[in-house]
């Protein structure tokens, strides 16, 4: 990357921009990198990597406080993180559709009793381990560097210039997100016992692409499946480094994981949540996205 491009990394608190200027951000940060906004790395088998979107610089609140509803203690405390390295992420989960051109290039096999997504639906029942032999292949494939998004990039993605609870703002509904549907937010919120869900209940995960997107053009931050990141789990963001870089090597099997999930009640999915997975676990409601480094 050019270097002039992280020393002109300048101190923009997203939270302070409207949501026109947020957008600017990114646009001028792709016009630095000589790239579009949202682009594909074509692959040496033909076709092209998933579509990401690139990422400006900037700095912004992370974690929630005990006013936000659905605050839990592992979210605190709140803490500002100046990320100085633009960055891309995928504009979706990693899909069916994708994780079939790794399997067809690949001896990966696919146990047949387990649940499997397809088409558009993003992949799941696939161990942190197979993420990552994805992501190798993936690299190897483009001649870039592809990996799992931090628990800080992931969340300063997913914001997108917020802190509000989820980037659509302070509440949302099943219309924005796709979660339990007999767990909504608002209603939990106001307390109220008796409800009649506005969504009909879908146990399973919907097309990536399905729910509107935030300012940077990522879709289902919020639900569908959690998806997990490269930082280890721990108990709360005490200590954080302020860079975002992590400030102690763990060898703990947890992971975190982000976005909530169609299983899950609403206030999981909220932009602050945090869930930890084991490294080998597989579930219906876990998947992933990608990171490209620029």
């Amino acid at each position: 990357m050019n270097e002039s491009i992280l020393l002109e990394s300048q101190t923009h608190h997203l939270s302070d921009l409207s949501t026109k200027e947020i957008i600017q951000l990114q646009t001028e940060m792709s016009l630095k990198l000589k790239l579009p906004k949202y682009f594909s790395d074509p692959m040496k088998r033909g076709g092209s990597a998933p579509e990401v979107a690139i990422i400006p610089t900037g700095l912004f609140e992370m974690g929630s406080n005990k006013d936000e509803f659905g605050h839990y203690r592992e979210e605190y405390p709140q803490h500002y993180i100046q990320i100085r390295k633009p960055f891309a992420i995928g504009r979706y989960t990693v899909t069916a559709d994708d994780f079939k051109k790794f399997q067809q290039d690949t001896e990966w096999y696919q146990r047949p009793e387990l649940l499997w997504a397809k088409n558009k639906e993003p992949v799941i029942n696939i161990r942190l381990s197979d993420m990552k032999l994805y992501l190798h292949w993936l690299s190897d494939q483009t001649g870039q560097s592809y990996r799992l998004p931090t628990e800080v990039e992931w969340e300063y993605a997913a914001r997108a210039g917020t802190n509000t609870a989820f980037h659509f703002g302070e509440t949302i509904s099943c219309k924005e997100v796709h979660f339990d549907s007999t767990a909504p937010y608002e209603e939990a919120r106001q307390k109220k016992k008796w409800f009649i869900p506005r969504c009909f209940p879908m146990p399973k995960a919907i097309p990536v692409g399905s729910k509107p997107a935030n300012s940077w053009g990522l879709y289902e931050v919020h639900g569908n499946v959690w998806e997990y990141t490269s930082t280890r789990w721990k108990n709360s963001h005490l200590n954080a480094n302020r860079d975002g870089s992590e400030n102690r090597v763990s060898n703990s099997p947890w992971y975190v994981t982000k976005g909530g999930s169609w299983f899950d009640a609403a206030i999981l999915a909220r932009s602050a949540a945090r869930k930890k997975r084991l490294d080998d676990e597989m579930d219906t409601n876990l998947g992933f996205r990608i990171l490209r480094e620029l």
